[in-house]
């Protein structure tokens, strides 16, 4: 293998969820992937054609997409995350798209970019939920602007972490950074961790998603972005973590592992996007499940080895 370009192979049957495919509605893309027991659940952002609240634009809304053979999947038509309560700050918050979900014992815990009406955002929105059908907001834990921050799936050395995407849009770049809590709510300690720029490929933007542990370090899938002179692509890569000082980076692809290549990967209502909001590793078959958003028209799977994504992060492939 000379690069990490050849470890993912897409799925057969191409898009699993298509925009065509649901009347009504505008947008559907960038799912948050996550094994609950014997279903595989995304969390799929939604736009309607139809807006649901008066911010004078389109509003993302989260929805639930359950499987049992992780192809067939049914979107439900409720909200799965909305403010909960009326009053200051919640009944600002708006667009829950691009969720990050992450396991951490006994709940599913979920960071929502979510934009605040009149204020600089995204920021993040912590919540979780035991089956995907009711949910609990906790707080936010983050500070404007940070896109997709991404919680470990365990403690490290005593201490909660969560990688975070500060910056971006604007003509800012966008960077990965770590911070560390006693409790989920209360953040510090940042670091940066890795900069956007280390290839053409993420020569804009940097982001992550939830963290894979393995023997041989923290995996995370990362989403990089390049804007040639034809126009702005959104790539897939991975980079490799320290397991016990996380804020390392031991190894990155330098290829990336997947660019927009299929037509509905080019053309759609953003195009020339595919983007990840994480991954299910199925250990027993050293496997990664893909799923990921594609020109905010549809959502795709790709699968890979586990280990020989692992190999390329510390060969540099």
């Amino acid at each position: 293998m000379k690069d990490a370009t050849q470890i993912f192979k897409r799925h057969e049957g191409g898009p699993l969820l298509h925009i065509k495919d649901f009347p009504g509605k505008a947008q559907i893309y960038n799912p948050a992937p996550v094994q609950c027991g014997d279903e595989t659940i995304l969390l799929v952002s939604v736009v309607e054609h139809a807006a649901t609240r008066g911010f004078g634009r389109d509003v993302g809304q989260t929805r639930v997409a359950r499987s049992k053979d992780g192809i067939n999947f049914t979107l439900s038509e409720e909200n799965f995350i909305d403010p909960q309560e009326v009053g200051e700050p919640w009944d600002r918050y708006h667009h829950f798209i691009d969720n990050r979900v992450t396991k951490i014992d006994d709940w599913y815990y979920i960071v929502t970019p979510v934009m605040v009406n009149g204020f600089d955002s995204p920021i993040g929105m912590l919540g979780r939920t035991k089956d995907f059908k009711t949910y609990e907001r906790i707080d936010t834990i983050t500070q404007p602007k940070n896109r997709g921050a991404s919680l470990f799936p365990e403690k490290i050395n005593g201490k909660y972490y969560k990688l975070d995407r500060p910056g971006g849009g604007d003509g800012g770049d966008g960077d990965i950074w770590i911070s560390a809590s006693p409790d989920l709510v209360h953040w510090g300690e940042f670091k940066p961790v890795l900069a956007a720029g280390y290839r053409f490929w993420n020569v804009d933007k940097i982001g992550p998603t939830p963290p894979i542990k393995t023997d041989k370090g923290w995996l995370d899938i990362i989403h990089g972005v390049f804007t040639p002179a034809g126009g702005t692509y959104y790539y897939i890569g991975a980079m490799l973590l320290d397991l016990d000082e996380p804020w390392k980076v031991i190894g990155k692809t330098n290829s990336y592992l997947m660019m927009p290549e299929e037509p509905w990967e080019q053309h759609g209502n953003c195009d020339n996007v595919i983007f990840p909001c994480g991954a299910i590793a199925d250990y027993d078959q050293d496997r990664i499940r893909l799923y990921y958003g594609a020109c905010d028209f549809a959502i795709c799977l790709a699968t890979g080895s586990l280990s020989e994504t692992v190999d390329a992060c510390l060969k540099g492939l």
